[in-house]
């Protein structure tokens, strides 16, 4: 008796299953050009994307200027040296000052997103003390707090040594993290904001992801400081704690309360990945915030400070 059909087709089909993936050079011609055209198709968006990002940095550039000549005159009826105010012109002086200072903060976050998504941002390091950083920016940001009814506490720690760190870059992202905080913070609530020595263990193709806080090794000696930035405010469910720092992003829930673009966590992420760290966030729902960042303390060179935390 012959070999049944099944029987005929399976040498074949093994001999076919057993070929190796032809390299590259001995891809068919067909496939060579299909991926040329989708390389060529790649750089003509990208091309388009960098123009139009360029155009309007350059067009929110230009509103600059006349936006900071109105709040100036704004300013200047709110003193009243033109003349006294009643109490209805002093409360539309108040909204329109109000309004005027949160699109001059739009336009600069658009101008920053602006030039880190080009990849022209330059890192500056110098030694400096973290812990002095982190201090002025809570002394300028205590009054919003105070604002807002809400409590802003920075806890010191004499165990971060000075080191080579960008302060201007970091005082954004921590600037950027307690707007965050102040913003979704109820009324009431407290933010807390501190810094400590980090042994940050870098992932590696031969050692698993595991979670942040389980890296550190307490008998190692630190090779990074870690920033961090906890509240008393909603929390943020865990479906959303890569989501939250992606460009434009805004949770579902807080569309409607934020006045924000979206992009506060998006720069900060860049930044962070500029010197070299990584930007994460723990929460859970109900249970408030805790965002932190990790800056190493020997500078650590970088290609671009686009792309995502790892």
């Amino acid at each position: 008796m012959g070999p049944t059909p099944e029987n005929t087709c399976l040498p074949q089909e093994v001999k076919t299953r057993s070929q190796p993936e032809p390299r590259p050079s001995e891809r068919p011609l067909a496939d060579t050009a299909d991926y040329d055209e989708l390389l060529r198709e790649y750089n003509q968006l990208r091309e388009r994307f960098l123009r139009t990002t360029n155009a309007l940095a350059s067009a929110a550039h230009d509103l600059k200027t006349p936006l900071a000549i109105l709040n100036g005159y704004i300013e200047l009826l709110e003193s009243e040296r033109l003349g006294a105010l009643n109490q209805r012109q002093s409360e539309i002086l108040h909204d329109m000052h109000s309004s005027g200072q949160r699109l001059q903060h739009f336009i600069q976050d658009f101008l920053s997103f602006s030039v880190l998504e080009i990849g022209e941002m330059k890192m500056r390091y110098e030694t400096a003390d973290m812990n002095a950083c982190l201090s002025e920016v809570c002394r300028l940001w205590s009054h919003r707090f105070q604002e807002n009814g809400l409590a802003l506490y920075f806890l010191g720690n004499d165990k971060v040594a000075a080191f080579p760190f960008d302060s201007a870059k970091v005082q954004r992202v921590i600037s950027n993290l307690l707007e965050n905080a102040s913003k979704f913070t109820p009324a009431g609530g407290t933010v807390w904001l501190h810094a400590e020595p980090y042994m940050w263990e870098r992932r590696s193709s031969n050692k698993p992801g595991v979670a942040s806080e389980r890296r550190r090794h307490d008998n190692a000696l630190p090779n990074s400081a870690k920033v961090s930035v906890s509240d008393t405010g909603p929390g943020i469910p865990a479906e959303y704690h890569i989501e939250v720092f992606d460009d434009f992003f805004r949770l579902p829930q807080s569309e409607n309360q934020s006045d924000g673009m979206g992009l506060g966590l998006a720069i900060a992420r860049r930044l962070v990945n500029g010197m070299g760290g990584k930007i994460w966030v723990e929460s859970d729902p109900g249970a408030g915030c805790k965002f932190s960042f990790i800056i190493p303390l020997q500078p650590v060179p970088t290609t671009a400070s686009r792309g995502k935390s790892k």
